[in-house]
């Protein structure tokens, strides 16, 4: 399936983009992060499982387990902190 990506602030810092059309076969944003992890790089510093990353499915706070569909928005970035 073909889906949106959205990288914010410092991730997006890392990997050089703010979004990106992805096709994945994952099935919730757990698999879909394995994926982009999986692409080595800064990605998988930017993504790794000991980070802290938010995620939102459809502009919406999401767990991992959260399942994806055709053409859905995917967001990732880091906690944000006020001060």
């Amino acid at each position: 399936m073909r889906l949106t990506v959205k990288y914010f602030a410092s991730i997006r810092e890392a990997l050089g983009q703010g979004s990106e059309a992805v096709d994945t076969s994952a099935a919730d944003l757990q698999a879909l992060r394995d994926e982009l992890v999986a692409r080595g790089g800064a990605y998988a510093q930017a993504l790794a499982r000991g980070k802290s990353v938010r995620m939102a499915l459809n502009q919406v706070m999401s767990d991992e387990a959260a399942a994806l569909s055709e053409g859905c928005e995917v967001a990732f970035f880091p906690p944000v902190t006020g001060g």
